[in-house]
């Protein structure tokens, strides 16, 4: 049975296209900037700088836009609506110029627009950007609230989704003892059956479920395969978190070697944007966090009002005493790993797209934001790992109106160790006496 669900695990990654052939670099010789005959828009290339040029609503056709750094220079001239869009080889921060030689005779940039402007990459794979034209606009800027407002929704929806992946890693934690390090790779496992799928010409409401149940079916797996053989022989915690670490690297370097190092988006990836009274946020935003709230009550209530949510309950409290009772502690164990990779595997999708975007380390990025959430919400509390979470997401989001965004994931860390320091069990955790 092992051998059946490994092999169909290859052969969904066999048969997704490779993301790495849409990520040429410049060291590949296809577009370097020292043999090419001079800038291109990088068409080839998966992370983009885009936007439209307009003037009193026209939109401008001919206009050059040009796009540098990090050794590279690209070049775009916009279309009939207006658009462009140029191709870079990797992530980073690019000058963007609009050549105003190039508008037309009398149009000039609003008052005020930075040109040539900076912009930076941040978990995403596209960028846009925008040249306001015409005398006498003023740019307006959002109100602090408004942008509070924003970052507050986003950052609901971010520790929703971590929240996911939390509550599975908290339970088996709470079942086990273990600290399971290959928790991010059942994360990003989902989003790349999810991609496998849809690449195979399934539609996007039968591909989603299925990468869903392969997870499910990775956490059954993993148990019946690693854990409840080494749980027999009586390995101690801390060589079986070793294993999981050489886990984590395995499956992660597997998934490369098959996807590809590449950024793969999921079908329906681009989103438009909703406005909500004075929020604005992106539909898929909006429903990741629906999605996400949705399975977090199905799991609570699985918990609190079920006979295998209450053995569940047991078995974390006191193995042995479960046992005692009559509980098979074993049958628990497999059931709660079932559900932590199916909740890792929608974590995982939802990730996908919140970022957006499918590659072969996404899960390890956000492993320590999950780590964050359950060791700050109390360590095998299930509601802990909720609340944790969603403080983590909060102050991650939140945080981008005073802290540079390569920073947000840094904060987050530093407010996990200062609560901590003072409340050691956590926010719901229970104290314990030691030695």
């Amino acid at each position: 049975m092992l051998a059946a669900v490994a092999a169909m695990f290859a052969a969904l990654l066999f048969a997704a296209p490779a993301a790495h052939a849409t990520t040429t670099s410049p060291s590949d010789g296809a577009s370097a900037p020292a043999t090419s005959p001079g800038p291109t828009d990088g068409a080839e290339f998966r992370d983009r700088i885009s936007g439209v040029i307009k003037n009193e609503g026209t939109p401008l056709e001919g206009v050059k836009v040009t796009a540098t750094g990090n050794g590279y220079e690209g070049e775009a001239v916009t279309g009939a609506n207006g658009s462009w869009s140029i191709g870079v080889p990797e992530q980073g921060a690019y000058e963007v110029e609009l050549d105003e030689s190039s508008l037309p005779e009398g149009v000039a940039l609003a008052e005020g627009q930075k040109n040539p402007r900076t912009v930076t990459f941040a978990g995403t794979s596209n960028i846009t950007t925008l040249f306001l034209l015409g005398e006498g606009i003023v740019l307006q800027q959002e109100s602090f609230g408004s942008l509070l407002a924003e970052r507050a929704v986003a950052g609901l929806s971010f520790g929703l989704l971590l929240a996911l992946s939390a509550v599975g890693l908290s339970l088996i934690f709470g079942t086990t003892g273990l600290t399971n390090f290959a928790h991010g790779e059942m994360v990003t496992l989902g989003a790349v059956l999810a991609f496998a799928f849809a690449a195979i010409g399934l539609p996007v409401w039968v591909a989603l479920p299925l990468a869903v149940l392969g997870g499910a079916a990775f956490g059954y797996v993993q148990d019946a395969g690693i854990w409840k053989p080494l749980r027999r022989r009586g390995t101690g915690l801390v060589p079986m978190m070793i294993v999981s670490i050489g886990l984590a690297v395995a499956v992660r370097y597997t998934v490369l070697f098959f996807f590809g190092g590449g950024t793969q988006p999921l079908p329906g990836s681009q989103s438009p944007v909703l406005e909500l009274g004075p929020v604005s946020i992106p539909r898929n935003t909006l429903v990741s966090l629906i999605v996400s709230l949705a399975a977090i009550l199905v799991v609570a209530l699985l918990l609190l009002r079920t006979r295998i949510g209450k053995a569940t309950r047991a078995v974390s409290d006191n193995p042995a005493l479960a046992a005692a009772s009559g509980i098979d502690v074993d049958r628990v164990i497999r059931l709660v790993w079932v559900i932590g990779g199916a909740l890792a595997a929608m974590g995982g999708i939802l990730w996908a797209y919140y970022r957006p975007g499918v590659s072969f380390n996404m899960g390890q990025q956000i492993l320590l934001l999950i780590f964050a959430g359950v060791t700050l919400g109390g360590l095998g509390t299930v509601f802990g790992a909720l609340v944790g979470s969603v403080l983590v997401g909060l102050f991650v989001e939140i945080s981008t109106l005073w802290l540079p965004a390569d920073l947000k994931y840094v904060g987050a860390l530093v407010i996990m160790i200062l609560v901590l320091l003072v409340r050691p069990q956590g926010l719901l955790g229970r104290r314990e006496r030691i030695g």
